[in-house]
């Protein structure tokens, strides 16, 4: 499963897109690759796996939406053996993960991994996009934003015309931005901003309804239980579809561990499965620096020491 990893995913762009609805000679070369390095059948369940504590995640992004990367994300992943795959909460979104899903388990005889969507009760950083306006870019302009994305959302390109000079168009991809904020301080010119939002709690409820949806992540600052608790209620009985709750919150100093009691007491009523804290360390960590792992891991040892944590 690593050596068709690395195989899979190195290779130069474009060479190894698995377009499962569209292209079965790439997803026969999946098939061949998969039986040439060999992926094993797993029998250890995504439940099993999170009481010995070697539960893995794929996080495909809760705002990231181009639904043919994150079908493939899917299939590669789900051979590789992962047990939960992180996804945006898209309908949309939701049927490519299980398409890919699907695809990998046609190759091998694989467990299915659990479907997670992640949902934001207030503004949060994963919740964002970029946005511009591409005929406010100079022309001249070295062009930063499109050089440090690392999604490849922003395309620029120059069109010219017999009566004019030139002009730019394109801008941001706003299915593939995720909102890692990479381009908003390397304009040289300020024209970038950001549009956060909210998932819609009702439209969230109706996608785990569905039955294709057995985990969710709520990113929540952990400052401001109320809005956790209209959220937690405007999910109503759906919840009882879901094998496991996470909640992903940043370290807010002394106040940490009553705040999450707090959200526990709110959830525990109507949590039918696994409740996981996920320990972000600060929002986006992945994008801002390389102390951010380090102040997960102390956030993780903090709450690990502390007596009187929830479940």
């Amino acid at each position: 499963a690593l050596n068709f990893y690395i195989n899979a995913t190195i290779s130069p762009p474009n060479q190894v897109k698995v377009n499962i609805k569209n292209n079965n000679k790439c997803l026969q070369n999946v098939k061949s690759l998969v039986t040439a390095v060999g992926v094993p059948s797993l029998a250890t369940s995504p439940d099993e796996s999170l009481q010995k504590g070697n539960w893995v995640k794929l996080i495909c992004g809760a705002s990231f939406e181009d639904v043919v990367d994150i079908r493939n994300l899917s299939l590669v992943y789900t051979l590789a053996g992962v047990d939960c795959i992180d996804c945006a909460a898209d309908a949309s979104v939701v049927s490519a993960v299980n398409q890919g899903v699907e695809a990998a388990r046609a190759i091998v005889p694989i467990r299915r991994p659990w479907i997670m969507i992640s949902v934001n009760d207030d503004e949060d950083l994963h919740f964002r996009k970029a946005e511009f306006d591409p005929e406010d870019c100079p022309l001249d302009c070295s062009r930063p934003c499109e050089k440090v994305c690392p999604a490849d959302a922003i395309l620029l390109e120059e069109k010219k015309s017999a009566d004019m000079l030139g002009e730019s168009k394109g801008g941001v991809i706003t299915e593939r931005c995720y909102g890692c904020g990479r381009c908003f301080p390397v304009c040289p010119y300020d024209k970038i901003s950001f549009v956060t939002y909210v998932r819609d709690a009702n439209a969230t409820a109706e996608l785990i309804r569905r039955n294709d949806v057995d985990a969710i992540e709520i990113h929540t600052s952990g400052r401001q239980t109320t809005i956790f608790e209209e959220l937690w209620d405007g999910l109503g009985d759906s919840v009882r579809y879901l094998r496991l709750v996470a909640v992903s919150l940043p370290n807010i100093g002394e106040t940490t561990i009553s705040s999450m009691k707090k959200m526990y007491s709110i959830m525990e009523p109507r949590l039918h499965g696994f409740n996981l804290w996920q320990l972000d360390g600060r929002p986006m960590s992945g994008d801002i620096g390389r102390g951010a792992t380090r102040e997960a891991i102390a956030f993780a040892v903090q709450l690990a020491a502390a007596k009187d944590r929830p479940p």
